[in-house]
């Protein structure tokens, strides 16, 4: 792998912790306060904040996987060149395209 792809691969890692500890305390926070989904919707709708935050939740999921099915690919699966690059953008891609209009579905009026 070379040293970009590495990284970025770190990068993300670094920024998904942070990110992952808040996810998982708000969820504890809600389901030791009994909300339900409608609650919990009730609080994130319209919110720029929780959209910004599950926004770069998802970006750097996205590019942490992408990277990470790229190098199994490549180790495992024996993988190279163009196949490789499209199987991992492809993922990457379809990854952030979900996680997205999940975001959307949570924080969109």
């Amino acid at each position: 792998m070379n040293l970009r792809l590495y990284l970025w691969q770190r990068g993300t890692a670094a920024l998904l912790a942070p990110l992952i500890l808040i996810h998982l305390a708000v969820i504890f926070y809600a389901t030791r306060q009994g909300l339900t989904a409608a609650d919990i919707l009730s609080r994130t709708r319209g919110s720029i904040a929780w959209a910004l935050f599950y926004g770069a939740f998802v970006a750097a999921a996205a590019i942490h996987a992408a990277i990470g099915l790229r190098n199994i690919l490549a180790e495992w699966g024996g993988l190279g060149g163009r196949t490789l690059a499209f199987c991992a953008v492809g993922f990457g891609l379809a990854l952030a395209l979900l996680g997205l209009r999940a975001v959307a579905a949570v924080v969109l009026p």
